[in-house]
């Protein structure tokens, strides 16, 4: 099911508001994606997907629910874990093919025990890597070089005849 394929219908019969429903983009499948992040850290929990029943489930219930891919059947999460995810609010983003859905995760977010499933962390080339935030050193090295620059370009310019 390519992600990129969209036929903006929705797989299976639901209870969405229409008005909700015409604003989404789905995938081939009937999906949207949902990017789940935690309202108390901001930390991104995990990525899942949702069809237009699973969104109505989750805007009326409070409660996370996905469509889940593998097993073809509606999961709400923290059912069989007791992680549950108390939906604090969800918004569409400007192209309507995602959702962010801001909730209060009660235990591990992952299904490995791990707070996000975000944790395995991939290597970047040194040279594409920015200085840390709050680096001080890094940022006012950064801009030093732009003034240099900046003040380089002025030096070499000619001079403008008035009109």
């Amino acid at each position: 099911m390519p992600v990129t394929e969209f036929d903006n219908q929705p797989a299976r019969p639901s209870s969405l508001d229409p008005a909700i429903a015409a604003k989404l983009k789905r995938s081939s499948g009937g999906l949207i994606a949902a990017i789940v992040r935690e309202d108390a850290s901001g930390d991104v929990l995990m990525l899942a997907w949702m069809d237009d029943e699973a969104l109505h489930r989750t805007l009326t219930t409070g409660r996370a629910t996905y469509w889940s891919r593998s097993r073809n059947e509606y999961w709400v999460k923290g059912a069989t874990s007791g992680h549950f995810q108390h939906v604090r609010s969800v918004a569409l983003d400007c192209d309507g093919d995602a959702l962010l859905v801001t909730v209060d995760q009660v235990g591990a977010a992952c299904h490995t025990g791990e707070h996000t499933c975000f944790h395995t962390a991939l290597p970047l080339a040194e040279s594409t890597a920015l200085p840390p935030a709050g680096n001080a050193e890094g940022a006012e090295e950064a801009e030093q070089a732009e003034k240099a620059s900046t003040a380089s370009t002025v030096e070499h310019e000619e001079p403008r005849e008035s009109a």
